[in-house]
């Protein structure tokens, strides 16, 4: 049975900013359908309702406000936690969830399309409950907090981070020796980037790509900007389809890697002229810029798959244009002086939650596995961690990838007492 069915009805409406209470029930029904492809973080809520982790403890959310970030909501708040949530990005809130979520008592701030200032007043709406714990995707709230509330620093026991830019501030942070408490990078779990980032940023990506401009990949050419492991797998799932892939890259071992797995890799300034579909997925600045766009093909689509949108160069293209109309959502089409025509998608924010769902609940159930435990393990050892960004402890990543394969049915060997010797032995040899 889903936990959700085991949990208590929800009552009134609790305080929030949501664009419509009355979405709560479609919103219900979605999160119980996500839930159902959660088996691990159902274990783990499962286990908090009845440990209670993080009884009192005040935990202040940014995070994409989906069906699948609901159900992490709930097992926190079934550990004991209390919760304030808000989205980390303008166009990733599914307002239905954030409708529910707010009928479950978990005060949410969150409306799909607000503008800036918008955003960052629900940001201010999550700090006003004084939160001991963050849990931030792209590191908005830890910043906000340092910048603007150095008061709360006091009472902080830690922060949780989901993505890879996020870990990239929180370490630029550290370096610079201003991070305010200690920080556990999630993105950095073996149970997290290699599957999240690699099958759910693949997946969702093109899913995004598709509904957006139900554009025909085979025998298109797609450049994938950036081969970490979002890249590979965005490359992988384009060439499945059928795609052409080409790969631009600035790290020579991963422009090999990408080479030896099959695809084209050369510079920006040569996949610009080539290209039928750009993806950015390289977490830094202005990674497509006016130069790129002068020489893209006529109808040429483009979007990002990171964090930010600020990966494309979206004033050059403007001030290039001579005018621009929307065919569909999602979709902006600049005019060239030339007559060319170039896309751009989502207003070069995530294309997967803007114009998608975002990941599969399969796989977000190991990442956020990973949130909750993480929130678990800072609670209770806050006191001996120092100011720095630390990765998810070895053993809840392993924790997490047994319970996967529990929930799959999969079984695997171990070490017999004989071959525990060999590998801890060097004199055995030719």
């Amino acid at each position: 049975m889903p936990i959700l069915e085991e949990r208590s009805r929800p009552g009134s409406a609790s305080r929030g900013d949501v664009r419509d209470l009355s979405l709560a029930e479609a919103g219900r029904a979605r999160i119980a359908w996500a839930n159902s492809y959660m088996p691990v973080l159902t274990q783990i809520s499962e286990r908090f309702s009845k440990s209670q982790p993080l009884r009192g403890v005040r935990i202040g959310a940014c995070l994409h406000v989906t069906t699948e970030t609901a159900n992490l909501m709930l097992a926190l708040k079934a550990g004991g936690a209390q919760l304030a949530l808000c989205a980390s990005n303008p166009l990733s809130t599914q307002d239905d969830v954030a409708a529910a979520l707010c009928e479950y008592d978990i005060p949410t701030f969150s409306i799909k399309g607000e503008d800036h200032d918008t955003y960052y007043r629900h940001i201010e709406s999550v700090i006003a409950t004084k939160p001991q714990m963050t849990m931030d995707d792209g590191c908005d709230l830890v910043t906000t907090i340092f910048t603007k509330h150095s008061d709360l620093l006091a009472d902080m026991i830690g922060g949780c981070e989901e993505t890879t830019t996020g870990v990239i501030r929180l370490r630029a942070m550290q370096k610079e020796g201003v991070l305010p408490y200690p920080v556990i990078a999630v993105n950095n779990a073996l149970t997290k980037h290699m599957f999240d980032n690699r099958y759910g940023t693949g997946q969702s990506t093109l899913d995004g790509i598709i509904r957006a401009t139900n554009v025909l990949l085979a025998g298109r050419t797609v450049v994938v900007v950036g081969y970490g492991w979002c890249g590979r797998g965005i490359a992988s799932r384009a060439a499945g389809l059928g795609a052409h892939v080409i790969v631009t890259e600035i790290d020579p071992r991963k422009a090999i890697e990408a080479t030896m797995d099959g695809y084209r890799v050369m510079s920006i300034a040569q996949a610009a002229k080539r290209g039928d579909v750009f993806v950015t997925v390289t977490g830094n600045y202005h990674v497509i810029r006016g130069e790129h766009f002068a020489a893209m093909k006529d109808g040429a689509i483009v979007c990002n798959s990171g964090h930010f949108n600020d990966e494309l160069d979206l004033e050059a293209i403007a001030k290039m244009s001579v005018g621009k109309n929307q065919p569909r959502p999602f979709v902006e089409q600049f005019e060239m002086k030339d007559g060319r025509r170039v896309c751009i998608l989502a207003q070069g924010r995530l294309i997967n939650l803007a114009a998608g769902e975002g990941h599969p609940a399969a796989v977000m159930d190991m990442s956020f596995a990973n949130q909750a435990l993480a929130a678990a393990y800072l609670a209770d050892q806050h006191g001996e961690l120092e100011k720095n960004v630390y990765d998810v402890p070895l053993e809840i990543d392993e924790e997490v990838a047994k319970l996967k394969l529990q929930s799959l049915g999969i079984s695997i060997d171990s070490l017999t007492p004989e071959q525990q010797k060999y590998m801890a032995s060097w004199s055995e040899g030719t």
